[in-house]
């Protein structure tokens, strides 16, 4: 299906660059193709006319009963009307809810929104982006309109796996969602201003950052820029792999459960070993493979007469050979759209296992691993049957159907080759400490685009592994101005180049380089350790 975003020609972009911003904009959004004299604009009587909008299901490039705008209502303060709706299934038992912000002077630009875990609640798309710097004008206050939706199904917090049952609500969530919030705003934004957008856009983090691939790779001629965060492209492998971890934490009838204790040992163990590695003893661990090499989880083993189930400064045999497991890439002995391995933990390279995302209390009460590996074992997979045990359910005993949830879910081998010859750019980050959806799972990603494109790779996609940066938290809480970034390259042809990382942890005040994948920041021996101007990117 052609775009519903036209572009303007490039004489007509260079124009309206040169002209002045319109009086109320912010200065931030004078980039080409930003607000100026000229730029579409909305009242707040406009806005509330746009309440009982229809919009046709032959105008959604999906599947749908249609669409229709339930409210619009004028937000003063703001200066933007926020419009919410519904997308109308076909035959699932739930309709799709979709949101789209109208700036009242609109830069010609959409900047769509991704979700999170199971998504299941609405976005609204009215606050920061992803990993937006702290204190930087918002997308919308700028001139954008912003989008986002409900990821196809509503849900309760957490993970519920429910709506993988119905197969319309489980396409919505794994593919469908993306496109069909996308076309039904085009409608809207075409009711309110008389026009389509010239450039749009699409940002997301974790399962965000998924459906920020799926932007790019499943509807290639829709997107020109995407950036994903710390993306969970192969949802199914990293659910169902997980029972690695489940495997790893039951090792001899549970004795290889890692308590909070337990696994502080081992990363406090691990920073003591690698902090320094990079030049600059600061909590980060930039040198990730020095840290390979350098740390031996063995030092940690209980010494003889030591009763490792009394004690967490040191750790059982079976512990360590958990903690190993954990940390080893594990082959799930089934084909998941081109790939059959779960890519290994950074547990033994800073990732910390506390909080959300620990091992939970006990070998039957693990953490969030555990969590994501039932609910779409249970539900997606094994079709929620009586007596279903999580603890003891083989994947390979339903590897056909894990294979058809792959194909549901999952962007892994759906090829960015037309985006990048549509003219898309795309930016990709991931963290070394994550410790939901580990940084080798990226990597992995990212391999399998260099094989596919080799030197033209460069010419569309960035990747960007963050030392410090957990999922969503961590050590190094990275903020980096990604939305500028993006829309120099996509607009100016100006690739990335010098991005620099801000920790937006309370309190802190520093800042790192961003290095392209495999380079890492190490220390220049001089300069403060809180300044990024005092690290070069290096890859030995």
């Amino acid at each position: 299906m052609k775009s519903t975003f036209r572009r303007l020609s490039a004489v007509s972009l260079g124009i309206a660059a040169a002209l002045v911003l319109t009086a109320g904009i912010s200065s931030a959004t004078a980039a080409p193709g930003g607000p100026h004299a000229g730029s579409p604009t909305l009242t707040a009587s406009e806005c509330t006319s746009l309440a009982g909008l229809t919009i046709s299901a032959k105008d959604i490039g999906l599947p749908t009963s249609g669409a229709d705008v339930e409210t619009a209502v004028w937000d003063a303060a703001g200066s933007y009307c926020a419009v919410t709706g519904w997308i109308r299934a076909v035959s699932a038992p739930q309709d799709m809810q979709f949101r789209v912000n109208l700036p009242a002077i609109w830069n010609e630009r959409t900047l769509q929104f991704g979700g999170g875990g199971f998504d299941g609640s609405l976005v609204t798309a009215t606050g920061a982006y992803t990993a937006q710097p702290a204190g930087t004008p918002t997308a919308l206050s700028q001139g954008w309109v912003t989008l986002g939706s409900d990821g196809g199904h509503q849900g309760a917090p957490g993970f519920d796996g429910t709506f993988q049952l119905d197969e319309e609500l489980f396409l919505n969530y794994g593919q469908w969602s993306v496109k069909k919030a996308h076309d039904a705003a085009a409608v809207v934004i075409e009711a309110a201003y008389g026009m389509e957008a010239e450039w749009s856009y699409f940002i997301g983090g974790s399962q965000g950052g998924h459906e920020a691939l799926d932007a790019a790779a499943r509807y290639p001629k829709d997107y020109d820029g995407v950036i994903a965060n710390y993306p969970a492209y192969n949802v199914t492998m990293m659910h169902v792999g997980a029972v690695n971890f489940r495997d790893a934490l039951q090792l001899e009838g549970g004795a290889g459960h890692l308590n909070s204790a337990e696994t502080a040992t081992i990363t406090s163990a691990v920073y003591a070993t690698c902090d320094g590695l990079d030049g600059a003893v600061d909590g980060i661990i930039s040198d990730v493979p020095g840290c390979d090499a350098a740390f031996d989880i063995q030092s940690l083993a209980c010494p003889a007469g030591v009763d490792a189930a009394t004690v967490d400064t040191c750790l059982s045999n079976v512990e360590i050979a958990a903690a190993v497991k954990i940390s080893t890439d594990y082959d799930l002995g089934i084909d998941i759209e081109g790939n059959s391995i779960f890519a290994k933990s950074a547990l033994l390279e800073g990732a910390l296992y506390q909080g959300f995302a620990g091992f939970g209390s006990s070998a039957q009460a693990q953490g969030l691993q555990f969590a994501v590996f039932e609910a779409t074992m249970r539900y997606g997979v094994a079709g929620d049957p009586p007596g279903f045990d999580p603890y003891t359910v083989d994947p390979l005993d339903y590897a056909e159907r894990v294979q058809e949830v792959g194909e549901i879910m999952d962007v892994t081998d759906v090829s960015l080759n037309q985006f990048r010859a549509h003219g898309g750019k795309l930016i990709l980050t991931h963290g070394t400490i994550d410790d939901f959806i580990t940084p080798h799972n990226t990597v992995q990603y990212w391999e399998s685009l260099q094989d596919e494109f080799g030197k033209r790779l460069d010419r569309f996609a960035k990747f960007y592994m963050v030392p410090g940066w957990g999922h969503g938290q961590g050590r190094f809480l990275a903020q980096y101005d990604g939305l500028d970034a993006i829309v120099a390259w996509v607009e100016q042809g100006v690739a990335p180049s010098g991005l620099v990382a801000s920790d937006g942890n309370a309190g802190a005040d520093r800042t790192r380089p961003m290095c392209e994948y495999p380079a890492w920041p190490e220390y220049s021996g001089s300069g403060s350790i809180d300044d990024a101007g005092s690290y070069t990117c290096v890859t030995g």
